[in-house]
C-alpha cells in the first residue's frame, strides 16, 4: 500500500533525464550507444542501447493438417544449435509483410496465398529497441529455398503440438518461436486458427 506521501507516477512520464550520449559501435545491422544519464533516484550514471536497424521478422507456416516448419541453424552468439520458425531481418523503410514473405521463401521455399500478423513484440527492451513482427501464412504452396550466404539450414515438418512440447522442455528457445508457438496454440484452444 502506498503512503500518502508517496509519489505518483504518471506510466507516460520519463523519470530518466539523458545528460549525454556517444556512440561507441556502428555497423550495417546495429549501433551502440553510450548515454550519460540521471537515473530514477537522481543518480549519475551510463546507459548502453543497441539500436537494431532491422524489424525481426517471424513466420509461420502453417498447412491444412496442422504442421508448421522449424528451421535449424547454428546461432554464432550462442555457439549453440538452434530450431526456430523461419525468421530473419526487414529493413525499417520496406512492408514488413514484403519481408516476411521473401523470408518464408529464402528459408524453406514456401509461398503463403494468406498472411495475418499475429504478435508484435519487444525483444529485449532493457538494452535494445529491437521490434518483432510474427506472421501466421496460410494457403501453401511449395518451390525452391533462398538461402543466404550466412545460411545452412535445416528443414523439419512437424505438427503444432510437437512444436509446443518442445517449447515446453526447452528444446525451443528462441524467443520469436517461443512467442509464436504459444500464441498459436492459444489460437487452437480459442477455434481461432483458420486450418488444423
Amino acid at each position: 500500500m502506498m503512503s500518502s506521501s508517496s509519489p505518483i507516477f504518471s506510466p507516460q512520464t520519463n523519470p530518466w533525464k539523458t545528460t549525454g550520449r556517444r556512440m561507441v559501435y556502428d555497423n550495417p545491422w546495429i549501433q551502440v550507444t553510450e548515454f550519460q544519464v540521471v537515473n530514477p533516484s537522481g543518480g549519475p550514471g551510463i546507459y548502453g542501447v543497441v539500436h537494431f536497424k532491422n524489424l525481426a521478422i517471424g513466420v509461420v507456416p502453417l498447412d491444412e493438417q496442422g504442421h508448421l516448419w522449424l528451421v535449424g541453424q547454428y546461432r554464432y552468439p550462442l555457439q549453440a544449435y538452434s530450431w526456430e520458425i523461419p525468421e530473419g531481418g526487414g529493413p525499417l523503410e520496406v512492408d514488413p509483410l514484403f519481408s516476411a514473405q521473401r523470408e518464408l521463401l529464402e528459408e524453406t521455399g514456401i509461398r503463403a496465398a494468406h498472411w495475418e500478423l499475429i504478435l508484435t513484440m519487444h525483444l529485449s527492451n532493457s538494452v535494445s529497441d529491437e521490434k518483432a513482427l510474427i506472421y501466421l501464412a496460410t494457403g501453401l504452396s511449395y518451390h525452391d529455398s533462398q538461402p543466404e550466404e550466412t545460411e545452412q539450414l535445416q528443414l523439419r515438418k512437424v505438427k503444432l503440438e510437437e512444436a509446443y512440447e518442445e517449447v515446453l522442455q526447452g528444446k525451443i528457445t528462441d524467443s520469436i518461436s517461443v512467442a509464436a508457438i504459444l500464441r498459436l496454440m492459444l489460437m487452437k484452444k480459442e477455434n481461432k486458427l483458420p486450418c488444423g
